[in-house]
């Protein structure tokens, strides 16, 4: 994959933080993912499930904050994104799923309906939520169970979500 096609890669993930489409990522993208993720499970922000989902949606905003806000000004520019945190996680993509991990924890605690393991129907409806394209999220969500067992553990998803938002691969 050569240089432009990955920056228009990662310029199309930039747009899948960028929750409310304002042009650049900040805390109330991540409180709005966190809210979209809540709803769609029916559970409430003041349980315990609920409030660690927001901790972990401002861990992660703090985390990517912290990589990629060249200039302080509390927000992640589509071009902070692209030159700032991809470039910095690119050869570590370990890194972006550390400072993802509380988020995904918390999610993976809301989207594991039954205690073992998300579904595959489980990882769709959270992709959906968080604006992955309609016609991917079954295919994206069936490649996460890739032993076939019908549980996605959480190793899983972290390594995935690094990739998809750090790495040139598809």
């Amino acid at each position: 994959m050569d240089s432009a096609e990955y920056e228009r890669k990662v310029a199309h993930r930039f747009a899948e933080f960028d929750q409310d489409g304002n042009g650049y990522i900040d805390r109330a993208d991540f409180n709005q993912a966190a809210k979209a993720i809540l709803a769609e499970f029916g559970t409430t922000a003041r349980s315990d499930k609920g409030q660690a989902l927001y901790s972990g949606a401002e861990a992660f905003w703090q985390g990517m904050a912290g990589i990629a806000d060249v200039d302080g000004d509390q927000r992640v520019t589509r071009e902070e994104f692209i030159t700032g945190a991809v470039k910095r996680l690119r050869d570590n993509p370990h890194r972006f799923a550390e400072i993802a991990r509380p988020f995904l924890h918390a999610l993976i605690a809301i989207a594991d309906e039954d205690g073992a393991g998300v579904t595959p129907a489980g990882a769709e409806r959270v992709l959906r939520v968080l604006g992955v394209e309609q016609e991917r999220c079954a295919l994206v969500a069936t490649a996460l169970d890739a032993d076939g067992d019908g549980r996605i553990g959480e190793e899983q998803i972290l390594e995935a979500f690094a990739a998809y938002y750090v790495t040139p691969e598809p």
